[in-house]
């Protein structure tokens, strides 16, 4: 399919109708399977006991955290340079949903550290360089708002994103580049794995569901910025109409 159509607002707003509701419902069932798996199936962690668990909802939303970002800010550049609309929307649509993946791997991370470590918090680098992000995006969503010219907001914010990226890296390598004591890399150590594969296989099924939740909220925002963004042209009325 050409990709300038697939880019075209009227074209996106008229096509994804139903599909972000079917991704919905699929994401709903396949999450209810996820948490029994990760809940009741896998097994307890030898040294965490039960408390474990809570990687299934904490680490899926720490990547997407960070992968929500990045398609922000790829979203942001390629609206800058080529000033193509859909990702201009795309773009600012991406904050609040990563910031509500920012914000979930912050609160599962303090309940997991509370047995873990002994507090809910400390200013480890991971946690503190999670938390900036977690501001980058309140930030990027406040900044948005203050304008009344949407299209020069999201030139602005798109600066503000790129330039953001610098705390990707930061967030990823922090436990490997400081003593910390949140643990190292599990999933990523495909040459020395240390996690068991009845461990690790329900939470590579989570990372899969939390990326379909992702699509269908981004697709219904997006379709709502088309919305706020084209209501009063003559093809949106037309479609409304008929």
């Amino acid at each position: 399919m050409n990709i300038s159509k697939i880019a075209n607002l009227k074209f996106f707003f008229t096509k994804t109708k139903n599909l972000s509701k079917f991704l919905g419902y699929l994401t709903f069932f396949l999450m209810l399977g996820g948490i029994y798996w990760g809940l009741f199936v896998a097994p307890s962690d030898y040294l965490q006991g039960e408390s474990y668990r809570i990687m299934y909802l904490h680490v899926p939303a720490a990547w997407l955290s960070l992968q929500v970002y990045m398609i922000m800010a790829f979203a942001g550049f390629i609206s800058l340079v080529w000033k193509v609309k859909i990702m201009e929307i795309i773009s600012i649509q991406c904050a609040p949903i990563g910031a509500y993946f920012t914000l979930i791997a912050l609160v599962t991370g303090m309940v997991w550290g509370k047995p873990t470590w002994g507090t809910y918090w400390v200013w480890d680098a991971r946690l503190t360089s999670e938390l900036i992000l977690l501001f980058l995006y309140i930030g990027i969503i406040a900044l948005y708002s203050s304008f009344s010219d949407k299209r020069q907001a999201v030139k602005i914010t798109s600066l503000l994103t790129i330039v953001g990226l610098v705390n990707i890296p930061i967030i990823h390598f922090s436990v490997e580049w400081w003593n910390t004591l949140h643990q190292g890399p599990s999933v990523t150590k495909f040459d020395q794995p240390s996690m068991h594969i009845s461990m690790l296989l329900p939470l590579l099924y989570m990372f899969v569901v939390f990326n379909l939740y992702f699509v269908a909220v981004l697709i219904k925002r997006v379709q709502l910025g088309i919305y706020s963004r084209e209501k009063k042209s003559k093809w949106m009325e037309e479609y409304l109409n008929g």
